[in-house]
């Protein structure tokens, strides 16, 4: 995998949270639950994409779990609305109470970016789920829907965070 792969230049900058310049950022911080059985549920409903299948999104996926290099693409809305989104698993942390992933986009993505979502449980017991990213248009149809595009975002990670939520109740 190279960064030719990718449309964008900052391949993993997700990892830490770098948020770089020119592109629109995110950063949607959800309580999940508490607790190491919750913790273990989160881990597993996000690296198996049981997370994204019960938003409901398309998945499909070249590996049963996210590990790096893996292709998904995520399919969001009815036809003939159907919005495709082809990306590539750029890297994965599997520690005992921080889970996640981050995917980059890929050629035919309306957008050029990198989202994260990580799983973590703090020193007190509660469970989060952080989705970060950073994003651009890619194309006339991303360009268009630009104003709308943060608000989208924005709703699709508290989502996330919702169905984490549930998906995680011991």
């Amino acid at each position: 995998m190279t960064a030719q792969d990718f449309t964008y230049a900052e391949v993993g900058a997700t990892w830490d949270a770098t948020m770089p310049d020119g592109y629109d950022h995110l950063r949607v911080r959800t309580l999940v639950g508490q607790g190491p059985a919750v913790m273990r549920n989160a881990a597993d409903a996000l690296m198996e994409f049981w997370m994204h299948r019960a938003i409901p999104a398309g998945v499909k996926a070249s590996a049963p779990r996210a590990e790096p290099g893996a292709t998904v693409e995520i399919a969001l809305g009815v036809r003939p609305l159907r919005l495709r989104a082809p990306c590539r698993v750029v890297w994965t942390c599997d520690e005992e109470r921080r889970v996640g992933w981050a995917y980059g986009t890929l050629p035919g993505h309306p957008a050029r970016g990198e989202e994260a979502f990580v799983v973590h449980m703090d020193d007190n017991g509660d469970v989060w789920l952080t989705v970060t990213a950073f994003s651009r248009p890619a194309g006339t149809l991303g360009r268009l829907a630009r104003p709308v595009v943060p608000l989208f975002q924005r709703a699709y990670a508290r989502r996330c965070g919702a169905v984490l939520r549930r998906l995680t109740r011991v």
